[in-house]
């Protein structure tokens, strides 16, 4: 996958549960022949929009019984690394992960703020 700002590869994980549905979502007679792995709808997308997705994650949060205006793409994609930014106090592994250039930009996305700094520094004792 690339990152559409910077063209630059983005590294993900999944879970093993993740990845036997997606073996099982390409191996599916439907998916033969398709380069994406959520084909558009029309012959000119050869795969979904952000709109179409955007409309996909909402009926998954509305499916699992949760509010869906509280979810969407992008905080999505942000929780995760907040979450790890708040037990690991490791902003450098969270650039990474975003695949962000820029640590300012990493901190910016977070909200690290003075707080924040002077609450990891004082967990480590020296």
């Amino acid at each position: 996958m690339l990152q559409s700002k910077t063209s630059m590869p983005v590294r993900f994980e999944i879970t093993e549960g993740t990845r036997r549905s997606l073996t099982d979502w390409i191996d599916h007679p439907l998916m033969k022949g398709h380069e994406y792995l959520w084909p558009g709808r029309f012959h000119d997308r050869p795969h979904i929009s952000t709109r179409q997705y955007a409309r996909m994650l909402k009926d998954w949060v509305r499916s699992i019984g949760l509010e869906p205006s509280a979810y969407g793409t992008h905080s999505m994609r942000r929780t995760k690394v907040a979450q790890i930014y708040r037990k690991t106090g490791n902003l450098r592994a969270v650039q990474l992960l975003l695949g962000h250039t820029k640590m300012d930009s990493t901190v910016r996305y977070l909200g690290v703020d003075l707080e924040d700094a002077l609450s990891i520094s004082e967990s480590v004792e020296i």
